[in-house]
């Protein structure tokens, strides 16, 4: 247990206790005599030998006033902040066209999802929980908070062809980090495709069922809607009428990316250039109906800065501005300050009562 003191510079005024107790007993009780002679050989009695206790109760009364007025208090360990989290639905494209090589510049072998993975684990663990992992996507990056968003229902989308959701809002962010990490794209025809607006719609009926104030989805995507039940402005609509802010991001290029195909003459893997598009203006309409933003981002980096950028946005709100509670240690201070005066009043009042 830690003490401390509120006022501490009226730890200046014990200083004076020895003043006090110098001038206090000055005025002990004393005869005078033309010579001390025969006084010094007699036996001195317990009060002679106490002549000076109320004095000492005195200065010792003046240092524990002092510390009173000092405020000495410990801290509560046991407060904490009263937070109220945000509800938050990562919605993730997880078709074909995620497949292409075209975040990271440097290393073709990291297909797009793999970016979208790392980076969605940082936002959620934090930074440091994500520079620890063994992706090659960040390494050392420190673009995120260590502590991640601990106070934030996070919960899970993911869609090609269909939307599923693969995790409801949840705190526990370990568990989600495992189902992003085993998140994997389409790898058949008849599942392939981006309907956008189911999975939009689907988080969206995911925050419908939280009771957090604030809720948001954050919908990734590198393609267009082509697939469906439900047209993506419909799903905005939903989303507006729910309260819920949509932040969309159109992740990697728009035109030409290298993407991996089977080379028929050698059936090894490489790398084409194959037209990939993205729909931005779509995008663009969700975000502004739902009073979110639109973020573009064509790398590794540039996606790192627009999640960083949302976690910014959405900050948890902090229900009650009190951060420390302490326990007042006064009053012991001030009970046996008064009370050694009263002693030493009352001594000098009788037992070590002055001549006149």
């Amino acid at each position: 247990m830690t003490w401390e003191f509120r006022d501490p510079l009226f730890l200046v005024v014990a200083l004076a206790a020895p003043l006090v107790y110098a001038l206090a007993a000055r005025s002990a009780s004393a005869v005078r005599y033309s010579s001390l002679g025969i006084p010094d050989r007699s036996p001195r009695s317990w009060r002679v030998r106490l002549a000076r206790l109320p004095a000492l109760l005195t200065a010792v009364a003046v240092a524990s006033l002092a510390v009173a007025l000092a405020g000495p208090r410990t801290p509560d360990a046991d407060t904490k902040v009263s937070r109220e989290g945000i509800a938050i639905m990562m919605v993730v494209d997880r078709s074909g066209s995620m497949n292409a090589r075209d975040l990271v510049k440097d290393d073709l072998s990291v297909d797009r999802l793999a970016v979208v993975k790392e980076v969605f684990r940082q936002f959620v663990l934090g930074g440091e929980a994500g520079s620890e992992s063994k992706s090659p996507v960040f390494s050392g990056s420190r673009i995120f908070a260590a502590g991640g968003r601990p106070d934030d229902a996070i919960g899970l989308v993911a869609f090609a062809g269909y939307a599923d959701s693969l995790c409801p809002l949840t705190l526990d962010h370990g568990s989600l980090a495992s189902l992003v990490e085993d998140l994997e794209i389409v790898r058949t025809r008849n599942e392939d495709g981006t309907a956008l607006g189911d999975g939009l719609a689907l988080a969206v009926e995911r925050l419908r069922q939280s009771k957090a104030k604030s809720k948001v989805a954050i919908l990734l995507t590198d393609g267009v809607n082509n697939t469906g039940a439900v047209d993506p402005l419909r799903a905005a609509e939903l989303a507006a009428s729910q309260n819920i802010k949509v932040y969309s991001i159109g992740a990697g290029t728009d035109g030409l990316a290298p993407f991996p195909t089977v080379d028929p003459f050698t059936g090894r893997q490489v790398l084409e250039p194959t037209y990939v598009e993205i729909d931005e203006e779509t995008l663009k309409a969700i975000a502004e109906r739902t009073g979110g933003r639109y973020f573009r981002a064509t790398d590794r980096d540039s996606l790192a800065e627009v999640y960083a950028e949302i976690g910014r946005l959405e900050r948890t709100e902090i229900a009650e501005v009190r951060y420390l509670q302490y326990t007042e240690h006064y009053a012991p201070f001030v009970v046996a300050g008064l009370s050694l005066l009263a002693v030493a009043a009352v001594a000098n009042g009788s037992v070590f009562r002055k001549l006149p």
